[in-house]
């Protein structure tokens, strides 16, 4: 059964497009990973070995390192949750990953201006290109969930 939900209509300005696509994105990613059955939504269904786990747990450092400032050494190790940790963990992460980056978001009200953050890993990009390249790494991801998702259980839509 396909359950999709249209995207969101957003404001009219810049800011509130690019922040509703995004958060669309976010809900249609972490969506599909919290109903998700283990331990399939851990187990590699692609020679890849990319899982839906993993994907939201890179998800959550891809956030925290573009809106936070946290660096990342191992980037390819993000895509592996610790065998420890449940669906609802990852999901609670991520979700308070996406909660601190929109508290930074709001405080911007230039999307010109850098990304208020620690320049420990070099300089801020502008919020219009954080934005621009979140939407475009979570909508990426977002596709994968889907296929990944629908060969665990069958489950589509967004």
């Amino acid at each position: 059964m396909r359950r999709d939900t249209p995207p969101p209509r957003t404001g009219s300005s810049e800011a509130e497009v690019l922040r509703g696509f995004l958060d669309y994105l976010r809900n249609s990613v972490s969506a599909k990973v919290e109903e998700a059955p283990e331990p399939q939504v851990r187990t590699a269904s692609v020679p890849s070995g990319t899982n839906l786990l993993g994907l939201l747990n890179h998800l959550t450092f891809v956030e925290r390192a573009t809106f936070l400032g946290e660096r990342v050494t191992d980037w390819q190790a993000t895509f592996h949750a610790a065998p420890a940790d449940s669906v609802a963990d990852v999901v609670t992460r991520y979700r308070q990953a996406v909660a601190r980056a929109n508290d930074v978001l709001d405080e911007c009200a230039d999307l010109g201006a850098p990304v208020p953050r620690p320049r420990s890993n070099g300089a801020a990009p502008s919020v219009r290109r954080a934005l621009t390249h979140m939407i475009e790494e979570t909508g990426r991801h977002a596709g994968h969930a889907d296929i990944l998702r629908e060969l665990i259980d069958g489950a589509t839509g967004r």
